[in-house]
Order: C-alpha cells, then structure tokens, then sequence
C-alpha cells in the first residue's frame, strides 16, 4: 500500500519507468534507482527540484498552482495535463451518472444491420453495454459478455481467446487508466478497478505502472472454440450525444478463413437475436 498521494504515485511511476535515452539525456555509467532522477525530471519540466521533489512525496498537491503554473504538465518529464487519480481503498464512491449506459435505438439498429461485422458499445468502465449477435457469439465462450477487462483478467476463457494476451492485458489497464483520468468522480470506474485488483493479480501490478492509452487502431489475433483462429482489424468511435460510449467494429478481410469464419457463427447467431443492452447490474 502507498504512503504517498494518487499524484504522487503516477509522477514517481512513470519516472522509474523512463530512461535518460528517452527524453534525449546522456547517461553516464551506472544509476542507483530505476528510471529518471528527480532533478532530471523537475529541468526537463522546468521546475524547481525542490517544488518537484514535494510533488512526488504528497507534500504539495496543487500542481497547477507550481512555479510558473506548470506543475500541471509534468507527468515524469512529459506532459499531461490530468493525472488519472487511482481510486481510494475503502472510499465511497460517487453516485453513478444518469443515462451512462443509455444506447441510442438509432444505434442498436444500425448494429442490427451489420450482419457480417460484431459490433457492440463500450463504456469508459469497458462495460460492454450493448452487443449485436455476431458479437455475442464471437464472444459464446465466456461465462458472460458484459466487461471487457473482466474477460481477459479474470474469465478463464480470456487466456485462449486473446492470443496476445499480455498485449490485450496491457492496452485493457491503459484504457481504463485514460477513462480514469478524464472522469476520476467515476463510480462505476472505481468498481471494476476495485473489484479486478482484488480478483487478479496481473490487473493489480499492471495499475500500478500508471500506463495511459486510448483504444488504438491494431489487429487481434483471437481464437474461439469453435471456429478456431481469427485474425481481425477493428474501429473505435465515439457515439455522439454520449461521448463517454465508444462504438467498436470488428472486420475480416473478404475471402479470407476468418471472414469465413464470421460466416459460420452468423448463421445461427441472427436467428431471430437483434442488438440490445445487457441486463442492468444489480
């Protein structure tokens, strides 16, 4: 457990993580602690080592009220402008936002529509709150399609479905660490986090590295029981009028055995099964 402050665990996270080749500094011989020292740091974000050193250690918790009014951008000798605030153990967390995971009806039907992509809609807790039935299926071999982190951390299924585990295990962490830092006021954030750290301990260490990152552009790599092996690119999208969703698309190149394979969970899958949200959580 920290002694320090949210603040001050991401700063001396992300310095340990860097080296003087990163940033363009020199390094001479061999260093006694991992990653940037804190005089490297605080001249690379120009401020005094003193007002950074009082950062780190949880003694001065206003960074925007720093020398220069730069406190605010130093995130271990690279900018941010909002560190993402980890939750605090046992603290109670704020009342959920109304219509979070409210799906538009144009959108469920445009997914219904999709028949030869999985479609569905992501929250900024990676809940899946709405699936079309290619995506259901694709995903048939979890105990429940509703949280993405939660299908690669926790779901047994996770470790033969994402075949580049440790990268779908990293990007996961890193998203939720992005959602975190926009909206730390976030209850339902602070559950799955809170629930993930208790329930593994891969999620535990990976939060702790403080790695921030939004959804990218990459292929997977997957592997479902029935089908087999399936090699596919994807598009994420922010849902306008709730720019907290993000509507994600998985696609297989034409003619090819994944495409193919789309095919053969589609013919039972769109029977009579049409978009929709999941059930509430309790």
């Amino acid at each position: 457990m920290s002694n320090g402050t949210p603040l001050g665990d991401f700063l001396r996270a992300r310095r340990e993580a860097l080296k003087p080749q990163d940033v363009g500094l020199p390094e001479y011989g061999r260093r006694r602690v991992p990653g940037l020292r804190r005089e490297e740091v605080a001249l690379l974000a120009g401020v005094s080592s003193d007002y950074y050193i009082r950062l780190e250690q949880g003694r001065e918790n206003s960074p925007a009220a720093g020398p220069g009014g730069r406190g605010a951008g130093v995130e271990a000798g690279r900018g941010v402008h909002r560190p993402p605030q980890p939750p605090l153990p046992g603290a109670l967390p704020a009342p959920a936002r109304r219509g979070e995971a409210d799906i538009s009806p144009q959108l469920l039907q445009l997914m219904d529509g999709w028949e030869h992509q999985p479609a569905f809609v992501l929250g900024p807790a990676l809940d899946i709150l709405a699936g079309n039935s290619l995506a259901t299926a694709l995903h048939s071999g979890f105990e429940a399609f509703d949280n993405l982190a939660r299908n690669v951390f926790v779901d047994l299924a996770g470790r033969e479905f994402y075949q580049e585990w440790d990268r779908a295990a990293h990007s996961c962490v890193a998203e939720l660490r992005a959602a975190y830092g926009h909206d730390p006021e976030s209850a339902r954030i602070a559950e799955v986090v809170e629930e993930l750290t208790a329930d593994s301990e891969e999620f535990a260490g990976l939060w702790q590295l403080h790695d921030v990152k939004s959804k990218s552009q990459e292929g997977k790599h997957l592997r479902h029981p029935d089908v087999g092996d399936l090699h596919i690119g994807f598009a994420a999208f922010t849902v306008n009028g709730a720019p907290h969703q993000q509507l994600v698309v998985y696609q297989a190149e034409p003619a090819s055995p994944t495409a193919a394979a789309f095919e053969t969970l589609r013919s039972p899958a769109t029977e009579p099964k049409k978009a929709q949200a999941p059930a509430a959580k309790g």
